[in-house]
């Protein structure tokens, strides 16, 4: 059997950061630079959410008029402190089916240091109210469960497929992370499938895979799982680290224990 050589990750670069802006999130942008700073992180990338077409009960996401406040921020903070770290401004784009050319219109509009590309919130039974598939709250635990988690899952990977080959995408954000609170929850034979071919479609597009360390509080070990990782070591995919950081504290979270979890990944 072909072995492969250890993984090796930037792992002075956080890839995967929030703010309040998303509507989730806490804190001001300085702060979490400065959290970065603090633990002597050389990079951060800002990776705010991009949704469109969601029927939802509160949004999560930014509009265009939080992008605009977003990057002028954030330019500030670029040139306040360039000669401490390296600050990207970057969009986690969520993909939807029936709006993608207008993602696409919004994605063209600005300059991004990086597009990530994940799948939040699925069209429920009935059409009017969207699943958010990464949600903890109980409703959303409940409709997910009535709708079928095998479905679900189905579902969640045929549209991350059709994302990679539609979106301008650079990396793939925490791709076994849906249905993360589903107690029980596992992926069979079709899902792996869909997997594989998601991953020979992300080394096709020179997309990188996100290791997310947020994985590490919600299950012990991030995400993707190392099945997932193993392949995508086997295809040569890079990996980029990301905390997936709420608030500020969260900068660089789990990047410590990294090192030692991925000596078994090859």
């Amino acid at each position: 059997m072909k072995t492969h050589p250890p993984c090796k990750l930037p792992l002075h670069t956080d890839g995967h950061i929030h703010t309040k802006y998303c509507h989730h999130a806490v804190g001001e942008m300085e702060e979490y630079v400065l959290s970065a700073i603090s633990k002597g992180l050389e990079g951060i990338v800002f990776l705010e959410h991009m949704e469109a077409g969601v029927h939802y009960s509160e949004p999560t996401w930014l509009n265009e008029t939080d992008f605009d406040t977003y990057f002028s921020k954030g330019r500030l903070l670029q040139e306040k402190y360039s000669d401490k770290i390296r600050i990207s401004l970057g969009v986690e784009v969520g993909y939807s089916l029936s709006h993608r050319e207008e993602l696409l219109q919004r994605l063209a509009k600005r300059k991004w240091d990086r597009i990530g590309i994940s799948y939040h919130f699925m069209p429920g039974a009935h059409g009017d109210q969207h699943l958010n598939l990464l949600s903890r709250k109980e409703k959303s635990i409940q409709a997910i469960a009535a709708f079928g988690c095998r479905q679900t899952l189905t579902n969640y990977f045929s549209a991350l497929i059709e994302a990679v080959q539609v979106l301008p995408g650079t990396v793939l954000c925490h791709l076994d992370a849906a249905l993360r609170f589903q107690p029980g929850i596992s992926i069979n034979k079709e899902h792996m499938g869909q997997i594989k071919t998601l991953l020979e479609m992300v080394k096709k597009k020179g997309m990188s895979l996100e290791i997310n360390t947020s994985g590490f509080t919600y299950r012990g070990i991030p995400f993707p799982a190392p099945f997932i990782l193993q392949e995508a070591v086997a295809l040569g995919i890079p990996l980029v680290p990301g905390s997936d950081a709420h608030k500020p504290e969260d900068v660089g979270r789990g990047f410590d224990l990294l090192p030692e979890y991925l000596t078994g990944i090859r």
